[in-house]
Parts: structure tokens; C-alpha cells; sequence
């Protein structure tokens, strides 16, 4: 029942944060400004990737010249298209995060416990500069450390029979750890341990689950995924910050 009421927690925090953050211009305009920036990326990536589409393709299989098997290299440049596409997605995510959305987020989480709260808990201070290398240097394992974890069961799914089950596995993976991602603004701010934030994500699991949901929703997740600081920061100042 526990479990349940957690997952359920996620979705609702969820949908909490993305009313909060609406009825904020503040938060609204740094929202869209993630957004922007992870979409011009993706563009800019996907644009330069592509355009070596047609030498990665003569490198993997050169176009046939009769007409019933060139049906086939269609269907595998097309296949070869869309592996592109995914790896610039994920290499806009991964830039952007580090570089740029970091800063937003780290910010918008700043400006919701402001509100919520009415002051803003450092334990010490530093100088904006090594708050900034501060940030970058925990980013870091927190984006490469899931991603790196994603890629193993990627390939364990392409060398065993069991890909089905370890796409399902990747999966809800993969939206733990971006709500993960969310959630451990707070708590990276407040120099809590590496360690001991990724044991309290695995133990509030069910939540980074249901938090997670969103992600899934195609068109739509990019618009969540801009805003899910302030639900993650709500959660974390509401139930996590009291346990």
C-alpha cells in the first residue's frame, strides 16, 4: 500500500508543479527558456548528424542496383535515420544539461522553496563561481553515471534472446532517472553526499516511477520534462525534508 501511495505521489506532485510554475511568470519563462534551449539542440545536433547519413550508409551497405533489393537498403537507411536522430537526442540532453539546464533548474528550484518557504536553506556559502563548478561537477555522474547503466542493458538486450524484458527494464529506468534528476536539486544544493542521494532516490522509488510517467507521453514529455523541478522541489520541501 506504501509502494502504491508513492507512485501515486509522483503523479500527483507532478501535475502540482506544472499548475505552481504556470501561475508564476517567473517560473513559466525559465520553463519555456529549458524547453527552447534542449529543442535547439536537438535541431542543431540532429542537422549536423544527419547530413552524414548518406556516407555512414555507403560505409554500412553501398545502394544496390537492382530494384528488388533496393527496398531493403531503403528500409535500413531509414532504420540508420532514426538511430541518428536518438543519438543527437541524446547528446542535446546531454549538453544542454550539463552546460545550460542546470543552471535553470538550480534556479527554479531556488525560486519554489523561495515562495513556498520564504527563504531559501544553504548550509554554507561560496562564490557564484565555484557554485557553478560545484553544480557542473555533480551533474556530471548524476547524467553520464544512467545513461552509461541504460547503454549496458541496451546491449545485454541486443546479445540475449531477453530484449523484450530488458527494453521494459531500460525503460523504467530511464524515467526514474530523469525524474531523479529533478528530485536531487534540493538536496545537491544542501551538499548532501553523492551516496547518500542516490539511496534516498532508491528508496522513494515508487515515486521517481510515477514522477517519471510523464516522460512517456509523446509530444507532451518535453513540455513536463521543462517544468518538473518545481513538482520535484515541492515534493522534496513537503515529504522528503521531514523524514
Amino acid at each position: 500500500m506504501r509502494m502504491i501511495n508513492n507512485f501515486l505521489e509522483g503523479i500527483i506532485y507532478h501535475i502540482k508543479g506544472l499548475s505552481f510554475a504556470m501561475k508564476r511568470s517567473k517560473l513559466l519563462f525559465l520553463g519555456i527558456l529549458r524547453f527552447f534551449i534542449l529543442i535547439a539542440f536537438t535541431i542543431a545536433l540532429s542537422t549536423i548528424i544527419i547530413s552524414y547519413h548518406d556516407k555512414l550508409m555507403g560505409i554500412v551497405w553501398s545502394k544496390p542496383e537492382s530494384i528488388w533489393i533496393v527496398w531493403i537498403w531503403h528500409f535500413v537507411s531509414w532504420i540508420m535515420t532514426m538511430v541518428l536522430v536518438g543519438i543527437a537526442t541524446i547528446l542535446s540532453y546531454l549538453i544542454s544539461q550539463i552546460f545550460f539546464s542546470i543552471f535553470i533548474m538550480d534556479y527554479m528550484s531556488k525560486i519554489t522553496e523561495q515562495i513556498l518557504t520564504g527563504k531559501l536553506e544553504e548550509p554554507k556559502k561560496i562564490s557564484f563561481f565555484r557554485h557553478i563548478i560545484y553544480l557542473i561537477k555533480q551533474e556530471i555522474p548524476r547524467t553520464i553515471l544512467p545513461v552509461l547503466i541504460l547503454l549496458f542493458l541496451l546491449i545485454i538486450g541486443w546479445i540475449t534472446p531477453f530484449g523484450p524484458i530488458f527494453a521494459i527494464i531500460s525503460s523504467a529506468l530511464t524515467i526514474v532517472f530523469l525524474a531523479w534528476d529533478n528530485t536531487d536539486l534540493v538536496p545537491t544544493r544542501r551538499f548532501l553526499p553523492f551516496k547518500d542521494r542516490f539511496f534516498l532516490m532508491l528508496r522513494n522509488l515508487p515515486f521517481h516511477i510515477g514522477f517519471g510517467l510523464f516522460f512517456l507521453v509523446p509530444i507532451f514529455n518535453t513540455v513536463f520534462f521543462s517544468f518538473a523541478p518545481v513538482g520535484a522541489t515541492i515534493y522534496y520541501l513537503d515529504v522528503l525534508s521531514k523524514k
